[in-house]
């Protein structure tokens, strides 16, 4: 049972977070923060012990056992331009990585576009989900599953699957890191408002494929070349011989 109190008195921060809700069980909370009406303060939280259409990148289902990890969405109400949704996306990650890290002494690097990896194997993933009115973005909510105290993973899976526990050797306290998480998630959401560049070169920092040959698959189309970088905008430079061209989707992985 996730113990509200204890996670409220390890929260440090101005807005995320202050409006908590807490679900036994939801389709998603990306889809319930998207869609109900009644959520519209910005920061507000909503962690789900289960979430039954848990879902990642591509429309992936995302497994994840009932009451042993952390699966939550953050809903922001700022106006957005389009190109500032990725430094989010890269910034959360930088904030769950920094978290497990802090607390559990773990090597955590990332993965691009939104994967956080311990020992090559995943152990968070991040969906962003957007609503629009005309050409603005008026609303982000930022999903975000973290495998805590699950200790096995029955099934395939693209990248394995790993948790806090399995690689800590201990069980996790979630409230701790839950909070941990959203106190670098605020650090990282004012700094991406004023300066996305520092977002980006933090997130570099922590990506191992830079520089590597890599494979990138976008459906039925595959493109293989050097990780050179990553643009202003979070997208992938692929060096091909003596072009370079950007990629905006796709799953990478080394040749």
């Amino acid at each position: 049972m996730f113990n509200i109190e204890e996670f409220d008195i390890k929260l440090d921060t101005e807005f995320v977070g202050r409006n908590f809700i807490y679900c036994d069980e939801v389709d998603s909370t990306n889809a319930v923060l998207l869609t109900n009406k009644e959520f519209n303060q910005n920061g507000t939280v909503l962690l789900a012990e289960f979430q039954n259409k848990g879902r990642g990148r591509k429309n992936r289902e995302w497994v994840s056992s009932s009451g042993q990890n952390l699966t939550f969405s953050i809903l922001l109400t700022s106006d957005f331009k389009e190109n500032q949704i990725n430094v989010i996306n890269f910034g959360t990650a930088t904030s769950v990585a920094q978290a497990i890290e802090n607390l559990y002494q773990l090597d955590v690097e990332l993965k691009w576009p939104n994967d956080i990896l311990v020992h090559n194997k995943k152990i968070a993933g991040i969906l962003l989900e957007s609503v629009s009115k005309g050409n603005k973005i008026t609303k982000v909510v930022v999903g975000i599953g973290i495998n805590v105290n699950q200790p096995n993973f029955p099934g395939k899976f693209d990248i394995v699957p790993t948790s806090i526990r399995k690689d800590f050797h201990s069980i996790a306290s979630r409230e701790k890191l839950l909070s941990e998480v959203l106190n670098n998630f605020e650090e990282m959401y004012d700094m991406a408002r004023q300066s996305p560049k520092k977002v980006f070169d933090t997130w570099r920092i922590r990506c191992k494929m830079i520089g590597e040959k890599v494979r990138i698959v976008d459906d039925d189309k595959i493109k293989t070349g050097i990780f050179e970088d990553i643009d202003d905008n979070g997208f992938l430079i692929l060096k091909q011989n003596d072009k370079t061209e950007k990629i905006h989707y796709g799953d990478v992985s080394l040749r």
